[in-house]
């Protein structure tokens, strides 16, 4: 397992605790005993602007660079919180550089030393370092230039990631024409991606299926979905970030370089009628996997579908986030199908996705 030992663990435990000091239990060691009445089915609230069969979509007003991540409310971010019982944190980002696998649509990154301690002091370029009055303990640094794509590493694609027809346009009628630039896109860019907590759940289609990784070009449907989780014993809600696992990540090693076998199951994801169940009829509020896109890529012998269906529909149609290379292996072998999901992106104005993240699952 991987620890993180930040703000965000504090947080969520001791939320977790003070909600529930808050309910103490009924029978007192002083009071007469009260038979408990027998627990009544839970009731889930109505969320806001999510409507089965039909999932959420543009319906937030025409200035809405959010989309379905609106439904979240302070209620919502409670209950995620409460799910955490045990303190436990799985780390679901993977370590990414120059030579990590990477869908072959992005360009590679590189991270480049731009100062380094005896580059300051041979240099001569920066004067307090090299004053020895000012400076008698020959302190130096070390900071780094990154040359690198918004879409490699753990990511969430942002709502302005994907454009369709002539007029380029993407999630709320957003065009090009008006909202791009040379400086990235104005309108859906990554900081518009608000911090997320949210119930998180699991669903193991590899593991469901006694596999250690799916095949290449595996199709997941929406039947597939339902037997992982009717296996789990898990049930989705309305407002859940879905996280599907193919198996992919359990290749990526230290940082991803063997891009053979990565690149040879990465093609497994998901197919449009799985993710149109997943919103439509279960209410996911965010859907990701363990691959660089989420859905499948047919086979070379395959019928080639419409070029990403399920990217089109999610990002401009549903208004729904794409989280991509979440590292779910651990979160596998432990069977911890539900948890509080915590992710927040790098606020890089213009960039169109939270890219190199490390989303955490709290127990």
């Amino acid at each position: 397992m991987r620890w993180c030992r930040g703000g965000l663990m504090a947080l969520a435990v001791g939320a977790a605790f003070l909600l529930g000091r808050t309910f103490p239990a009924r029978n007192s060691a002083s009071g007469p005993q009260v038979a408990e009445r027998p627990a009544e089915p839970e009731k889930t609230a109505p969320v806001k602007g999510w409507q089965k069969g039909k999932g959420w979509g543009p319906i937030w007003g025409k200035d809405d660079e959010v989309g379905a991540l609106n439904a979240m409310t302070p209620d919502t971010v409670r209950a995620a919180l409460a799910l955490v019982k045990q303190g436990k944190v799985y780390d679901l980002g993977v370590p990414y550089d120059r030579n990590s696998f990477k869908w072959p649509g992005h360009s590679p990154g590189e991270i480049l030393s731009f100062r380094t301690p005896e580059g300051v002091k041979r240099q001569g370029d920066f004067k307090p370092a090299l004053d020895r009055t000012l400076n008698p303990n020959g302190i130096a640094w070390h900071s780094s230039a990154l040359f690198i794509n918004d879409n490699v590493g753990t990511q969430i694609d942002g709502l302005g990631h994907i454009t369709t027809g002539d007029d380029n346009r993407w999630y709320n009628g957003f065009k090009e024409s008006e909202w791009g630039g040379n400086f990235g896109i104005r309108k859906c860019d990554a900081t518009t991606i608000p911090p997320i907590i949210t119930r998180g759940v699991l669903i193991d289609v590899a593991g469901a299926k006694g596999l250690e990784v799916l095949p290449p070009h595996y199709r997941i449907t929406a039947t597939d979905l339902q037997a992982a989780l009717a296996k789990q014993k898990t049930t989705l809600k309305v407002g859940d970030t879905v996280l599907i696992r193919t198996g992919t990540l359990r290749y990526w090693g230290v940082n991803g370089a063997d891009h053979e076998k990565i690149g040879k199951h990465d093609s497994a994801g998901i197919d449009l009628p799985a993710a149109r169940w997943l919103v439509e009829q279960q209410g996911a509020i965010l859907i990701g996997s363990d691959t660089s896109g989420l859905e499948y890529g047919p086979g070379p012998e395959e019928k080639k579908p419409a070029f990403i269906p399920v990217h089109k529909y999610l990002l401009i149609d549903q208004g729904v986030h794409i989280g991509e290379f979440h590292f779910l292996e651990e979160l596998s072998r432990d069977m911890v199908y539900e948890f509080c999901y915590i992710c927040t992106v790098n606020k890089i104005r213009g960039t169109v996705a939270g890219f190199c993240l490390r989303p955490l699952a709290l127990r």
